[in-house]
């Protein structure tokens, strides 16, 4: 895998099980927030799935499409999109009233100086999208962040562990969860929880900024010093499938791969391809940002990506200097900072 078409082609390949899964759901699908990171080739898995199981369903993109050529993108690939600002009342209140609704908007990165606009993105908006929607079904994106750091010989954090938000991001995703899951109470309105962490593809992610870093001769701080990965592709499709797995209350799933990976050890992978010595500053601490999916492996199955998959794919696509995206995953925070 060397470019971008063949990245964006692998990432929106459908597999069998994904469009069995679509053609038993009724309604078409709207995802809000489309412009992310994982967003358009969430759509466009959506859009190829339907177009090849002929399932009769269309699939709407909601962003504010503020710059870019996204939105032409998406509609070229027959995704109907709207640009709307959620947080604006008459955008939201103009959206169709579409049955199927994966919910993607929220803040993150620059929430540290600017905590209003994360709290109001990511525990008001909620709120707001589900008084809208009462009679739809919802997966809403969240986070492993929502868990406390667990050991990292206890597997990872399962659904029904006590949560533990290490600062504002975190809470506020939590904050997230609570308003939907009250909405879902009064309502009746089926949701996932769909906790994921950390996704990848090769512009960026845990892997490829591990990659960088040695073959750029960085130090890499091993203080986090273990990790969950997963293709984005597997992650997005889990996304979907999701919808049929919709109940209220809300089911929570943990989404991520199955390996809990060592940053060291990775880094080291890394050195021997590219022929580098990793330099490495800290010491691994004996927690971290761990979940445990073994509920999402007995519904969906394993991961079609393999952890050494993603890391030879990294490994090249970092060698032919490949396309990235600046947008760091931060997995080395302890402290919740963003």
């Amino acid at each position: 895998m060397l470019t971008v078409q063949e990245l964006e082609e692998a990432l929106a390949a459908p597999t069998d099980e994904l469009i069995e899964d679509l053609a038993q759901l009724d309604g078409d699908i709207m995802i809000l927030g489309v412009g992310g990171k994982m967003g358009p080739s969430l759509a466009k898995l959506a859009q190829n799935a339907i177009q090849k199981g002929k399932l009769g369903k269309k699939v709407y993109g909601v962003s504010r499409f503020s710059s870019g050529t996204l939105q032409q993108e998406l509609e070229a690939c027959g995704i109907e999109t709207i640009a709307a600002d959620l947080l604006k009342e008459e955008d939201l209140a103009g959206l169709p009233n579409v049955k199927n609704i994966i919910y993607m908007a929220g803040n993150k990165f620059g929430t540290t100086g600017n905590e209003h606009f994360t709290w109001a993105m990511n525990a008001y908006l909620p709120g707001r999208v589900a008084a809208t929607f009462p009679h739809s079904r919802i997966v809403v994106f969240s986070t492993g962040n929502v868990y406390p750091l667990t050991p990292i010989q206890a597997s990872g954090a399962k659904e029904k562990d006590p949560v533990g938000p290490v600062g504002e991001y975190a809470q506020s995703c939590l904050g997230r969860e609570r308003v939907f899951t009250h909405f879902s109470h009064k309502h009746h309105i089926p949701m996932v929880m769909f906790r994921l962490n950390y996704a990848i593809d090769m512009r960026y992610g845990v892997l490829l900024e591990i990659a960088q870093k040695v073959n750029n001769l960085k130090p890499i701080d091993v203080t986090m010093g273990h990790a969950n990965v997963i293709w984005q592709g597997d992650a997005n499709s889990y996304a979907l499938r999701s919808l049929l797995y919709c109940q209220t209350p809300p089911t929570v799933l943990n989404i991520t791969g199955p390996e809990t990976i060592s940053i060291r050890r990775i880094a080291e992978e890394f050195g021997e391809l590219f022929q580098k010595e990793p330099l490495f500053v800290g010491e691994e601490q004996d927690t971290a940002l761990l979940s445990n999916a073994a509920e999402s492996f007995r519904l969906f199955g394993y991961p079609s990506v393999s952890l050494q998959q993603m890391i030879d794919w990294t490994g090249t696509w970092v060698l032919n200097e490949g396309e990235t995206i600046n947008k760091p995953t931060h997995f080395q925070q302890r402290k919740g900072a963003f």
